[in-house]
């Protein structure tokens, strides 16, 4: 089996701008990066949290209940107003027009680095995690259309201008978390029901447009929404996903946490057997291994590594769990040199 593993970085990484956070990310890891996100910066470093403050101000939503992100049951609700409706055309998520300019910046640390063949990464929240996360439980599938909408027009407008050099991550959190929440006899079921959904906006997108899919048990505040007590749920929904996919759509990689916020790997070998079941992964798709973390001694994940890689029957790429703005500049920069350090193992 070889040992030259790529690196894998699932998206924010905290740092003062784009050009610092891709700096720091092709110096550490260089070589081993295929694709490259701008850092997502500012206010993104908590992923879909600007948007759903946006809200506060938008002319179709009020508030419905208030909070203050200090944990998953802390944070603003909102609904409808009467009268008004949700509409895609009244939705500026802000992905297109953070990725053009972070483009620029990409390209120019790309050539001053000789990476030729980096891509540039573009992370896509799923349409129903925003639905969920903005209007609560009730309103998740009634406001998931208008979502789904807006990000396929913002795919469409960097694919216009990016081409084969834009990668597009979809990111998943809200799937995995309900796949891992459903009883066992129904996990097949809630599986593919889910990758259905997760599967449309690479069908939606235009000819030749690149994905990777990130799975994702949530990392507010660098705390998960969930954690599973096997890998069996990851499994189930990776391979309706793979499934899913549509002809003619470039995936190329499905990243899989395995930490958890602030939680390392298990360590117990038990808790990895279900991966077996993703030794059939076509070999054009890349496996992410997420389970790089800066609080677990090096020797223990080598271990952890080994493992997985013997259950897939191939080597792996090497990630961790989540984005890793939500980490200090220190743990982050330990998070990634791990990252780096279990690439050369």
């Amino acid at each position: 089996m070889s040992t030259k593993r790529d690196v894998h970085l699932v998206g924010s990484y905290p740092a003062a701008g784009a050009s610092e956070a891709m700096t720091a990310a092709v110096r550490a890891a260089g070589p081993r990066l295929r694709t490259l996100s701008d850092g997502e910066v500012g206010e993104r470093r908590n992923w879909v949290q600007h948007i759903i403050e946006g809200f506060r101000d938008h002319p179709d939503v009020e508030l419905r209940r208030n909070g203050g992100w200090s944990g998953y049951d802390d944070r603003p609700v909102f609904r409808v107003r009467r009268g008004h409706r949700l509409t895609a055309a009244a939705l500026d998520l802000g992905h297109a027009r953070s990725a053009a300019d972070g483009y620029a910046a990409f390209r120019e640390i790309r050539a001053a680095h000789g990476l030729d063949g980096l891509s540039f990464q573009v992370g896509i929240p799923g349409d129903l995690d925003l639905a969920l996360f903005s209007f609560g439980p009730a309103g998740a599938f009634r406001y998931r259309r208008p979502f789904r909408e807006a990000l396929a027009r913002e795919i469409d407008e960097v694919a216009r201008w990016g081409g084969r050099d834009v990668l597009f991550q979809l990111e998943f959190p809200v799937e995995l978390v309900m796949v891992t929440t459903a009883p066992g006899p129904l996990r097949g079921a809630a599986a593919r029901f889910m990758a259905g959904g997760m599967a449309r906006p690479a069908a939606e997108a235009p000819p030749g447009s690149r994905f990777g899919v990130h799975l994702c048990v949530g990392d507010l505040n660098n705390r998960a929404l969930k954690r599973m007590r096997t890998t069996a749920p990851l499994v189930a929904l990776a391979r309706a996903v793979l499934r899913a996919w549509p002809a003619g759509r470039d995936l190329e990689y499905v990243h899989v946490p395995l930490a958890a916020g602030e939680h390392p790997p298990v360590t117990d070998l038990r808790f990895y057997r279900d991966l077996a079941g993703l030794r059939d992964m076509p070999p054009d798709v890349r496996f992410v291994a997420g389970l790089a973390h800066e609080n677990q001694d090096l020797a223990e994940q080598r271990r952890i590594l080994g493992i997985v890689e013997s259950l897939l029957g191939r080597t792996v790429a090497v990630s961790t769990a989540c984005g890793l703005g939500r980490r200090s500049p220190e743990d982050a920069a330990r998070a990634l040199d791990r990252a780096v350090a279990l690439a050369d193992a």
